[in-house]
């Protein structure tokens, strides 16, 4: 979770290899101009390639100011590659614009999506992965200390970066591919050791020809990782403010935001502000209280305060971890947490979206919305002050973000208690519920603007926060070709252009007033609804208009041909999408057609169902790809030009009203019953055949490997053949009659289990779980221990004197620990024939071991040592 360097080219006499596409960038208006300012600060790059440059701001791609939105994915917990593009397109859909993924080499899916890649490949990856992600066959391969510059860990690792390099080099940003950054190793701590390491790898890419800045994730501010040696081009923080293993136990239960800018200005304020990972969810553990309650604690109330916070402190570059878990397929879980990696995300492990979902959709679209978002100064807070500004209400928290070169405003506001305000009343037996106490406050502000000072709100008396909420009051933002927003009490959903007119949508809870003020253009039709009133200004041009609490739904708050303003309560602008129509006419830059702000900033709303993946306009007709999960009403704003309608190639009836086009979409009820065929002929063979008499196991391995390169020294064999799933153990033995039991030392890290046999008789299992505390765990220190140490006495008559005997230890192991013990013991370490002696053990894992197993496309993780695997009873072709 942490480094950077900053390494000197000459001094390290790195060959490197600039690579930059000859391209016309393109530079639309979705609310102000996006390219180079006259205010702009110089840029800096690595030297290598302009493709991406950055200030103190943040990231010029080709040449245009980037807010970079992302989302980590990993791709190898969803390990079907034709699925990959359905969480690309969630993503871009919620207003993303990156992926952050550990280990990917096919990047064509990311390109389709339109969404930039930062790419993290370790070696180490953490992720709660066996080992951080690097290869078991290290335990006895490598004696070194891991991820230092140890000879034979270099060794172990270069062959696989050099793999990342050939994949990357042909899909960086500078040759028109979506790779925007590359990470180097994971969240460490500094040392000179550590930062030597770090150097080399860099050195190793620069070599290779990366050209793209390289970046680190510092998991707790240690700032020497910003210059020096192994310091990285672009820093980042991580920060996981609910982080600890126990807050999933307690999900109602806050920590306090963070004042995240403070260390920013002091650690490396000349570089944009840049969180690889914020917490998105967390993981839970064995004995855990389940992803729903993960969910509770980074609810959308969550997302609300603290996501804001962050913008608050100015970051201005952020992927939230994990914004679709999945699940930790084979072998690949360390062994504190299960199977389930859903991470209570923003998108379930089943890939169905949420209310989390919801959420970020409608931060992600503002932020796609507001160019003039990309640059802010940081003004100052309530703590610091906030010059020319008032603050009428002390429950509130207030801090003044400033675009320099167009004066916009951005006042972000919080309550200043971020933990007390807001109690669920968890149901035990549920798991959780939504019973809620809100603490709610008001305030007003007192602000300077381009028409003069200001009171918010002006007509509405003040401005609500629910308990846990946040907002953004906005002064003098522009959106469309011509749109001017004096002020906003109400959220921005989306703010630009479709077809010729400049489109407003506006969003508040129903409960609250709320109020803006903007100059109407055009000659158009005002609300009629009663919950919306007209003020004219004493400004020359400038409307104020009121919104009180009321119903929910969506309104139409004033439309002429030249501009539409809606409002809805936030639900209704989370069933509305805005997707991404690619340009047939616009200058792009090569290879990021389908990209927003590169290729097109053409699209329309569409609102109703449950996805919408994609849109194209052709002659006429306005065709949407997405998905259904009920029968719904369709809403959309689309160019005067559209006159049909298209859903997934049927047709569908719409008709005009005023600036929109309402029509219905109906769920397909054409499958008809399914009937299961009758299952008949059933066969069965034996799973484990290891423990009847005659097994012949004169292939397996002999077990007399007893040295290792860790600390417990087990008996366990070519360990760079047999290093995942089960592995089974047969100790034999010439009976004399005397033998009683065997005593048995068995390493298979946290919450594994063995079962032990003597001949064909089964003694007994033993693990190693949250079982065996004496009370609920809070953290997975205190989750059992990582081996057992047992006496397996032999059941009368299981011993036959006179011929050869076996004891069979099915080991089901979990994966190892992660950094510092990626070494951890896995195998017998210690055996003791009581009354007799072993004459020699055998050992069996995955057939074709570390290297040549038969099932290449599920991967080394998704094979282990039972009968079945090494027969392949599970792969295709089996008879």
């Amino acid at each position: 979770m942490s480094g950077r360097w900053s390494l000197s080219w000459a001094s390290c006499a790195i060959l490197a290899i600039s690579v930059v596409l000859s391209a016309i960038p393109v530079s639309l208006s979705v609310g102000s101009a996006t390219g180079t300012l006259p205010a702009d600060p110089p840029r800096k790059s690595n030297g290598l390639t302009d493709a991406v440059q950055w200030d103190n701001y943040s990231l010029f791609v080709h040449d245009q100011r980037v807010f970079l939105h992302s989302g980590e994915f990993h791709t190898f917990r969803l390990p079907v590659p034709d699925l990959w593009l359905d969480i690309f397109q969630k993503m871009v859909a919620a207003g993303l614009n990156g992926v952050s993924i550990y280990i990917h080499t096919h990047f064509d899916a990311a390109k389709l999506a339109g969404l930039f890649v930062v790419l993290r490949p370790g070696p180490n990856i953490n992720a709660k992965t066996t080992a951080g992600g690097i290869a078991h066959w290290i335990t006895s391969e490598v004696a070194g200390e891991l991820r230092t510059n140890a000879n034979d860990w270099t060794a172990a690792y270069e062959p696989y970066i050099s793999g990342i390099i050939d994949a990357v080099v042909p899909n960086q940003v500078s040759r028109g591919g979506p790779v925007l950054f590359v990470q180097i190793d994971n969240e460490f701590n500094e040392t000179s050791s550590h930062a030597a390491y770090c150097a080399q790898l860099e050195a190793q890419y620069r070599e290779g020809g990366v050209v793209v800045p390289l970046t680190y994730n510092d998991p707790g501010e240690w700032s020497d990782f910003i210059n020096g040696t192994g310091a990285v081009d672009i820093y980042g923080l991580d920060s996981y403010p609910q982080g600890t293993t126990s807050a999933c136990l307690d999900p109602t239960d806050w920590a306090p935001v963070t004042d995240y800018h403070s260390y920013h200005s002091s650690a490396n304020p000349a570089q944009p502000f840049y969180m690889p990972e914020f917490q998105g969810g967390f993981f839970d553990f064995w004995g855990g209280p389940g992803y729903n309650a993960c969910a509770l604690l980074t609810e959308p109330a969550f997302q609300d305060v603290f996501y804001k916070q962050n913008w608050a402190s100015n970051v201005k570059l952020i992927s939230y971890y994990m914004f679709y878990g999945g699940t930790s397929w084979g072998g690949f879980p360390y062994p504190v947490v299960y199977t389930s990696y859903d991470y209570g995300a923003a998108i379930h492990e089943t890939r169905a979206l949420t209310d989390k979902y919801d959420e970020l959709k409608r931060q992600g679209l503002f932020l796609r919305s507001s160019p003039e978002f990309r640059k802010t100064d940081w003004i100052g807070d309530t703590t610091t002050g906030i010059p020319g500004v008032t603050l009428n209400g002390s429950a509130a928290f207030v801090t003044l973000l400033k675009n320099p070169d167009t004066g916009t405003q951005f006042f972000v506001a919080r309550q200043a208690n971020s933990t007390s305000t807001y109690v669920h009343e968890v149901d035990t037996v549920a798991a959780v519920s939504l019973t809620s106490h809100r603490a709610n406050i008001s305030f007003t502000l007192t602000v300077p603007s381009s028409r003069g000072t200001l009171t918010l709100p002006q007509t509405m008396g003040s401005i609500a926060l629910n308990g846990r909420q946040s907002k953004l009051i906005i002064t003098d933002y522009t959106f469309g070709a011509r749109g001017s927003l004096l002020y906003t009490t109400a959220s921005i959903f989306f703010a630009g252009t479709i077809g010729e007119r400049d489109v407003l949508f506006l969003f508040g809870n129903a409960d609250q007033s709320h109020e803006f003020a903007l100059t109407l253009t055009g000659s158009g039709t005002r609300s009629a609804s009663s919950r919306i009133q007209f003020t004219n200004s004493t400004a020359a041009g400038v409307t104020t208009v009121a919104v009180s609490p009321g119903s929910a739904g969506l309104l139409a708050v004033w439309e002429s041909p030249s501009q539409l303003v809606l409002f809805a309560d936030p639900g209704t602008a989370a069933t509305f999408w805005a997707p991404v129509i690619r340009s047939p006419t616009a200058s792009t830059v090569l290879g990021l057609e389908n990209y927003w702000q590169f290729g097109t900033n053409r699209t329309v709303l569409v609102g109703g169902p449950y996805l919408v993946r994609n849109a194209t306009i052709s002659e006429g007709t306005l065709a949407l790809r997405g998905d259904l999960n009920a029968s719904v009403p369709l809403t959309i704003i689309a160019p005067p030009s559209v006159k049909e309608v298209t859903w997934n190639g049927e047709r569908v009836d719409v008709r005009a009203e005023g600036a929109l086009l309402t029509g219905w979409l109906a769920q397909s009820t054409s499958v008809g019953e399914v009937k299961a065929p009758a299952l008949t002929g059933w066969k069965f063979a034996d799973s484990l055949p290891e423990i009847q008499a005659g097994f012949d196991d004169a292939s397996w391995t002999v077990a007399n490997k007893t040295r290792t390169n860790i600390e417990v020294k087990p008996l366990f064999g070519n360990r760079r053949m047999f290093c995942e799933g089960h592995v089974l153990f047969r100790g034999h033995f010439n009976a004399t009659g005397s033998e009683t039991s065997a005593n048995l030392t068995i390493y298979g890290g946290f919450a594994f289990a063995a079962s032990v046999f003597i001949n064909d008789q089964f003694i007994s299992t033993v693990s190693t779980n949250a079982s065996t505390n004496n009370s609920q765990p809070t953290s997975p220190s205190i989750i059992g221990v990582d081996h057992v140490n047992a006496l397996f006495p032999f059941p009368n008559g299981s011993v036959v004197p006179g011929q050869d005997n076996v004891v069979t230890v099915i080991v089901d192991n979990m994966g190892n620990e992660e950094y510092p013990d990626e070494k951890s013991a896995r195998g017998i370490a210690g055996f003791e024939l009581v009354g007799g002696t072993f004459t020699t053990w055998k050992v069996q894992g995955k057939i074709g071991g570390y290297t040549n197993f038969p099932d290449k496309v599920r991967g080394v993780m998704n094979e282990g040592g039972l009968f079945g695997e090494s027969e392949g009873w599970h792969l295709p072709g089996f008879d």
